[in-house]
């Protein structure tokens, strides 16, 4: 099957500005809808924006559109949605809208929350987690979760003839990059003997190949590129956006490590975009778990099927402990899920937000002009951004 090129969105579609309450890696006594209300009053405030510039909401399911219009008093909106998560979904339905003229300025929000599937007690019993339902998924009958997760990393080992510390070099170097975050949930160093030793959830993945879940809320204000000009912060703007799925699209049904969602959206979104690879800043590839991150690594060409370790080891900062291609691009430099926290894509985007305008700190990558995003996993929920900035 052939892949489009066409891409009538092309640069016409910003983010104008992203905040974030920070993330708890424990129960905190806030509601979820008192965290999105922070973070979204947080990037209102930024951009310089009221309650009545906004004419659209989107955000996750597990808090309405309808609620946030309401505690945040938001007079009227033309569009709202919450459409399921990783956090790309949102923003593909959001920019579509606003390309549409359906709505002018959308307030997009993601909430994070350790719901009662997610406690210490859950973390404790990895198996809870499959049998609760999360964004329409969960299901004993099936390999959901975890545990799909954990039977792809046994094979990916097995086929590749790779070490489990392969795995490990992901977590280690977001826990490395976490330390410069002040919003991340887990900010202490970690080494391949505590990765090693960690806790073994279910064989060949152990705790720290899992993210964190957390407490917390991002927020983002979607707009035309035009609007965008006018508000404090460089417009970022949207040069691609897919969602990528093959017929076999769940866990125990998957045909091999060869053909998933990441490559649907690997060829789609080099297509569309612009610019490719080589040509980016930093890159924010999902590490909800570590072998997702080596797929991805795989799967946009910056190696080979099985390389992505032995490349890894060959782009290693060692004065930081550090992921660094070819001694510049880092990769996820908040932390990502595995650090910051887990928030489904959301910190991904925030943090390429904030790197693209100038405002992400002692983090910041000298002169960031563009960024690849490759957000979700194998499945349903394959996902990629290409932003840059003018």
């Amino acid at each position: 099957m052939s892949t489009s090129s066409r891409n009538p969105m092309k640069d016409q579609v910003a983010f104008a500005g992203a905040a974030s309450t920070g993330f708890s890696a424990h129960n905190t006594e806030r509601t979820p809808l008192s965290l999105a209300a922070e973070a979204c009053t947080t990037v209102l405030r930024e951009c310089g924006l009221k309650a009545s510039d906004i004419d659209g909401i989107c955000g996750p399911s597990t808090v309405s559109a309808g609620d946030v219009q309401n505690t945040l008093g938001i007079p009227e909106i033309t569009w709202w949605a919450n459409p399921p998560i990783p956090f790309v979904n949102q923003v593909v339905m959001a920019a579509s809208a606003v390309h549409a003229g359906i709505c002018d300025t959308v307030l997009v929000y993601h909430v994070p929350y350790r719901h009662a599937f997610f406690t210490a007690s859950a973390l404790r019993d990895p198996f809870r987690r499959v049998l609760a339902p999360i964004a329409g998924g969960g299901n004993p009958d099936t390999m959901w979760g975890p545990v799909g997760y954990t039977a792809w990393a046994s094979r990916y080992i097995h086929e590749y003839q790779v070490p489990k510390e392969h795995f490990g070099l992901v977590s280690i170097s977001d826990r490395s990059y976490a330390r410069d975050n002040p919003l991340a949930a887990m900010r202490e160093p970690i080494t391949m003997d505590d990765y090693l030793n960690a806790r073994m959830i279910r064989w060949p993945l152990c705790l720290l190949d899992m993210d964190v879940p957390v407490d917390g809320s991002d927020a983002f204000i979607v707009t035309t590129t035009e609007r965008a000009r006018d508000l404090p912060f460089s417009p970022v703007l949207v040069n691609a956006a897919v969602l990528g799925m093959v017929d076999a699209n769940v866990e125990d049904q998957n045909v091999s490590l060869e053909h998933h969602g990441h490559h649907v959206v690997a060829k789609a979104l080099e297509a569309k975009s612009d610019f490719w690879i080589d040509d980016i800043d930093v890159y924010f590839p999902y590490d909800g778990f570590t072998i997702i991150t080596l797929n991805w690594l795989e799967n946009v060409g910056f190696c080979g099927r099985g390389e992505a370790g032995a490349f890894l080891e060959s782009n290693w900062d060692a004065e930081q402990n550090r992921i660094l291609i070819n001694g510049k691009v880092p990769v996820n430099p908040h932390g990502g899920a595995l650090s910051e926290g887990g928030t489904q894509g959301s910190g991904h985007l925030r943090e390429a937000i904030h790197q693209l305008q100038g405002r992400a700190g002692v983090r910041q990558v000298p002169d960031a002009r563009r960024t690849l995003l490759t957000a979700g996993g194998f499945f349903y929920n394959a996902q990629g951004l290409a932003l840059h900035r003018e």
